[in-house]
């Protein structure tokens, strides 16, 4: 591959999907520059791709993060002090103390306030759509219920929300946007948190952002740089990707009527329509890019050390030499898993709360509006340029 950046900065849904596939016919693996002028290596294969990622050998470079050669030193510290991008041993101890807050139970027990947020937007939206009137599945669904959820785990009060929304767009696809419109959100957010963590520490309450506070392994703890960069995380990985996967979900389910209709005659497929979802469109493009430690061998190809590696997601999960198929969608799809969140020590934390959070939203939005339809069937929604988030800013559907 030449230095082409299309499949991730130009192209939208099917184009960038198709760019991909005929990347991939040439091999699983292919030298190329981003659009930050950066050379790297595109991973396409699923094989490689997961094997890779599971690799000691590449790891996180010291500073991945969009316009750290501009970020003030205080800031890059409270920004990036987080698992994702660390390597072992400080990768182990920060995914240890993070995981003691963040539990499969608390996970778990958000199931019925889920249950009762999608039923309030669900009203929401038939009334944004009564009388045959379009209405934005994002605005009024998608974007919501995830950041709702996040932030009632994280712990942020309902007035600061709006601004974390603000802040995260800008944060998760900080490549595309100007350093000073980056650098302005990041001060925000750090500054926020930071306030949020005080008050947390003066009187803790049950929610994730007091469980970090208190998180302690023996004489081990968190240090403010390390909470404040974790809660970023989560607070732009932890919705802006499920908005996404819900959002390209309700998509990709109404432009293949055939598999809509078997979920909506057979609604026990939920889980599954959910893991196929996420191998077909997932949310995100590629992995944080990584760099070699020591040569690698990938494909009978030597990758040199200190060579930037992107894992392509999309690619890997419609890789013909994996999956029978590849670019049917098919809810009766078993055996082949994705990846989707990731692979080896950076999988995904907040995987299950993705996951619970698209099977009950998808399951009660066809429930209640079985005549769901898209409002412009003959338009694909455009897709903004990035590198990591696949995403539908918009959606505009029918509900009568």
């Amino acid at each position: 591959m030449s230095a082409n950046t299309s499949p991730f900065t130009e192209l939208t849904g099917s184009a960038r999907h198709a760019a991909l596939a005929e990347l991939a016919a040439r091999g699983p693996l292919h030298q190329t520059t981003l659009f930050t002028g950066v050379p790297v290596w595109l991973v396409t294969g699923h094989e490689e791709v997961r094997a890779l990622m599971a690799d000691p050998a590449v790891i996180k470079p010291p500073a991945p993060a969009p316009h750290s050669d501009r970020m003030p030193a205080e800031l890059d510290a409270a920004m990036n002090h987080n698992m994702l991008l660390r390597n072992p041993p400080d990768h182990t101890r920060l995914r240890k103390l993070v995981s003691a807050a963040f539990t499969r139970r608390r996970i778990d027990e958000l199931a019925p306030r889920i249950r009762e947020l999608t039923a309030e937007l669900l009203d929401d939206l038939a009334r944004a759509g009564a009388g045959g009137q379009p209405a934005d599945l994002v605005s009024l669904f998608g974007y919501p219920l995830p950041m709702t959820v996040i932030c009632e785990l994280v712990g942020v009060p309902d007035d600061r929300r709006h601004a974390f929304r603000q802040w995260s767009g800008v944060l998760i696809n900080g490549t595309v946007h100007p350093a000073e419109e980056y650098l302005a959100a990041a001060s925000a957010t750090v500054q926020c948190i930071r306030e949020l963590v005080e008050e947390k520490r003066a009187a803790p309450a049950d929610d994730l952002l007091s469980g970090l506070v208190l998180a302690q392994d023996g004489d081990d703890r968190l240090t403010d740089d390390e909470i404040t960069s974790t809660i970023v995380l989560l607070l732009t990985a932890g919705h802006e990707t499920t908005v996404s996967l819900l959002t390209i979900g309700v998509h990709t389910l109404l432009t293949h009527p055939r598999q809509l209709g078997l979920l909506r005659s057979q609604p026990e497929r939920i889980a599954d329509a959910v893991e196929e979802i996420l191998r077909f469109d997932g949310p995100g493009q590629a992995s944080v890019p990584a760099i070699t430690a020591e040569p690698v061998e990938v494909a009978g190809v030597t990758i040199p050390a200190g060579e930037v590696i992107v894992p392509a997601l999309l690619a890997a999960n419609r890789d013909p030499r994996r999956y029978a198929e590849p670019d049917e969608f098919d809810i009766t799809r078993s055996g082949s898993p994705h990846v989707a969140f990731g692979h080896g020590i950076h999988h995904c934390l907040g995987a299950p709360l993705a996951r619970l959070e698209a099977r009950i939203a998808l399951e009660a939005l066809l429930a209640r509006f079985p005549r769901l339809r898209l409002a412009r069937p003959d338009e694909e929604p455009a897709r903004p340029p990035g590198l990591l988030l696949n995403t539908i800013p918009a959606l505009p559907v029918l509900i009568d």
